[in-house]
């Protein structure tokens, strides 16, 4: 971020090849990303002092899909992926490439992330069985708490019958009040409404319209007051002053309190624990039944990790033999004429990647005998050979944009040429991005862009100038050390290359 900013803003546009547009729709449809075929996508970075936001038209996504999208459109190749050719993971992933053997890769590591998560779901079951110490305390909990035998909520609807019967006598005596000072004793409530009514009656009798209502009224609350000391005759009959219940009572709740202290302090936590003491039991004596069935779900996975795999190693041998012949022909275009490279298999267990190792075996001179890259390779012969390598899987996987920076570091002269040769063929069908020093690279171009640096102000400015035709002599005449005999040079060696 430039001193100054608060941010950096990183965009591009890409026209999706056909060929390309069912890869890319499967990673935008899911994320609900705006795509039309017909029209370019537009990838958005903004890079801020403390976060990075992504965009793919103008919807914001994660960095992963950002590169999930990206890795279909663009590969960039630099100079320090040279040194990553010799380790065998990587050869194995360019073949795997190059095979179109991606979606078996992925499924051989679906399968053993299966198998990882069984193996933890194997070691937390081990870690979990009771041992018989725990077996004893547990069959102890189920028969304390059996012998009880909780129902749900019994000890507050409990609680509340025996505040009832405990005080059974003042229920009974009270409720004999109240029926008496509403229906039953001399003045009660009803014998003082039927005098109400009474005189009712003698308003009415004078006149109807003095008591309109009131008598039909009155009748309602004569009705009112004989149901409600009804009901209080009902509820004093429920009373029982059974001393030998009360004394059930309080003993059920004797037990029900003890429960609680033990395993409570609530009722419902009492069964929860019981619940628990029985799984933890059921669990004790299904362990032999249960690491069976680990075993079983292991050795299904492991059956299936074999098949994928084996149908993997097949691919990947079918394909071997074609991938090292189209390297070897684009090696020999490049200065490589009798070069050597061979795929070696080795078989593995099977794993994340199948169960091959490879080793590319390579023999740059006719008459040696070949040796895997790691071993004799020089950094001139590794550029080569990763240049040939992604023109190969550039043609197998069809990415329409391709980005070599200095991928010409450590060759010259004429196999400067075959190489510049090879990314204009290249770039035939495709978009190639070049980051070159060799004039020999340079003159294959169609467009030709210097990148330089000036300072305005007291600050550093980065320019990127598409050049004409005269501006591109000059700056490959630069390349060839500058002056009017390396601009001579680098006219002829524009026109030796059709431009």
């Amino acid at each position: 971020i430039r001193t100054g900013c608060d941010r950096c803003v990183v965009a591009g546009s890409f026209t999706v090849p056909e060929r390309l547009v069912p890869a890319v729709e499967a990673i935008l449809g899911p994320a609900e990303i705006p795509f039309e075929p017909a029209e370019p996508l537009q990838f958005r970075r903004v890079i801020g002092q403390s976060n990075v936001r992504n965009f793919v038209n103008d919807t914001p996504v994660s960095a992963r899909l950002l590169a999930a999208v990206g890795e279909q459109l663009l590969d960039l190749h630099g100079a320090n992926e040279q040194l990553s050719l010799t380790h065998p993971a990587r050869q194995l992933e360019m073949l795997d490439r190059y095979a179109g053997a991606e979606e078996m890769v992925a499924e051989c590591r679906r399968i053993c992330a299966e198998l990882d998560a069984l193996a933890r779901e194997r070691e937390e079951f081990d870690r979990n069985i009771p041992d018989e110490s725990e077996r004893s305390r547990l069959e102890l909990v189920l028969e304390d708490i059996d012998k009880v035998n909780p129902a749900p909520g019994e000890d507050e609807e409990l609680s509340a019958r025996f505040r009832i019967a405990g005080n059974s006598r003042q229920v009974l005596e009270t409720a004999g009040h109240l029926t008496a000072a509403l229906t039953e004793a001399e003045d009660s409530v009803s014998d003082r409404m039927g005098g109400v009514y009474r005189k009712l009656l003698e308003l009415s009798r004078i006149d109807e319209a003095l008591a309109e209502g009131l008598l039909e009224e009155c009748d309602r609350i004569q009705e009112e007051i004989g149901a409600l000391s009804n009901r209080i005759s009902e509820l004093a009959d429920k009373v029982e002053l059974d001393p030998e219940a009360l004394a059930a009572m309080e003993s059920r709740l004797g037990e029900l309190f003890t429960l609680k202290r033990r395993y409570g302090p609530t009722l419902e936590q009492v069964l929860e624990r019981r619940e628990e003491a029985a799984g933890r039991l059921e669990l004790f004596h299904n362990t032999a039944a249960r690491r069976a069935e680990f075993d079983r779900r292991r050795e299904a996975l492991n059956t299936e990790l074999r098949a994928v795999a084996g149908k993997l190693s097949e691919l990947r041998k079918r394909c071997a033999a074609k991938f090292a012949d189209e390297v070897r022909s684009k090696l020999g275009a490049i200065g490589f004429a009798k070069c050597v490279l061979e795929v070696e298999f080795t078989a593995v267990e099977p794993g994340p990647n199948g169960m091959d190792r490879i080793e590319l075996l390579f023999s740059a001179n006719a008459g040696e005998s070949v040796h895997p890259l790691r071993k004799i390779a020089s950094s001139g012969e590794l550029s080569r050979l990763m240049l040939a390598l992604k023109t190969v899987l550039a043609d197998a996987d069809a990415i329409p944009v391709v980005v070599f920076d200095e991928i010409d570091v450590n060759i010259g002269g004429e196999t400067a040429n075959r190489v510049g040769e090879e990314l204009h063929n290249l770039g035939r069908n495709r978009q190639i991005l070049c980051i070159s020093h060799l004039a020999q690279v340079a003159a294959r171009v169609d467009r030709h862009f210097r990148v330089e640096k000036h300072t305005q102000e007291g600050r550093t400015f980065s320019e990127c100038r598409e050049l004409d035709a005269e501006s591109r002599v000059k700056e490959i005449g630069r390349m060839l050390g500058g002056g009017a005999s390396a601009e001579t040079h680098a006219r002829d060696i524009l026109r030796r290359a059709g431009r």
